[in-house]
């Protein structure tokens, strides 16, 4: 089993005629997703790699294919209306990658997508894999991923792809691997996936990699304390960080005592995580514990 996406996730892609948008819906396709129809405003009508046809608008192309899940290479600056005519289309799942939308454009998404069944992962995410749902929705490599048990929720890219590589190593697969994102506002943080996680009886155990910046380490802390009986790995990035200098990420910045590698590290630990003090150690650390 999987969380979000699976084999019959039904997947379009805004911008899929542009540099990024195609060439990452070709790596989706080649992994084995469901991409069902592309969306470039005034391409409509023509054909994505002699099979997925485009659609000059979201509501069209969701109404004409029953697609479910929109897949974002749209630049920052047109992101926020992207994601709006996703969410207008009735899309369930909007991924945003877009790197660099405007703090108010992600808060005014935010405040748009309330109560109108929508989930947002992003922005400036890799977006998400299932492997043993052989879907990927996103620009994570497919190839270092294998099926399996282990979930994986990350604010980083590259760490998730680190803690991936060591877990496939050890033959430790994944059932789903989520990058929820690392700007300072996004839609889906780590106590929804933990939610989703918790309920799956194929994931046995979590790596979660956060970083400095914000309390969402500590938000996932206390669920992980009153909700969640599975092993939790994780790693926090930034323990070296000075107060003040943004490192990274827009969202990685120590704006206060919680905001410390070294406050979330505490509180994880209290909540019974295994908490490793370098990226390094996350495989061999899931392995003993599942062990």
């Amino acid at each position: 089993m999987s969380i979000l996406v699976d084999e019959n996730t039904r997947v379009l892609v805004q911008g899929i005629t542009g540099r990024e948008g195609s060439f990452h819906a070709t790596r989706c396709m080649e992994y084995g997703t469901n991409v069902v129809a592309g969306v470039t405003p005034g391409r409509g009508g023509s054909v994505f790699n002699d099979s997925v046809p485009v659609f000059d608008s979201v509501e069209e192309a969701a109404n004409e294919t029953g697609a479910t899940v929109s897949l974002l290479f749209v630049p920052a600056p047109f992101a926020q209306d992207a994601m709006i005519e996703a969410a207008d289309a009735g899309i369930g799942l909007i991924v945003c990658i877009a790197e660099g939308v405007p703090v108010l454009d992600s808060a005014r998404v935010l405040r748009y997508l309330e109560g109108r069944g929508s989930r947002l992962l992003g922005p400036n995410c890799p977006g998400l894999i299932s492997p043993t749902g052989k879907c990927k929705v996103g620009i994570m490599p497919g190839h270092i991923h294998q099926a399996g048990r282990v979930g994986v929720v990350s604010r980083s890219g590259t760490l998730t792809y680190e803690a991936v590589s060591q877990l496939s190593a050890l033959g430790l697969g994944q059932s789903t691997c989520v990058g929820i994102g690392g700007d300072p506002l996004i839609g889906t943080n780590f106590v929804d996936v933990l939610e989703l996680f918790n309920e799956d009886p194929d994931t046995d155990a979590v790596v979660m990699i956060g970083e400095i910046g914000g309390s969402m380490e500590q938000e996932a802390a206390q669920f992980i304390k009153e909700n969640f009986a599975k092993p939790v790995v994780s790693f926090i990035a930034g323990a070296t960080a000075p107060p003040g200098k943004r490192m990274g990420h827009a969202g990685a910045i120590i704006t206060g005592s919680d905001a410390t590698a070294e406050a979330k590290n505490e509180a994880l630990r209290d909540a019974g995580a295994h908490v490793v003090p370098s990226p390094g150690l996350i495989g061999a650390v899931m392995k003993e514990a599942l062990s």
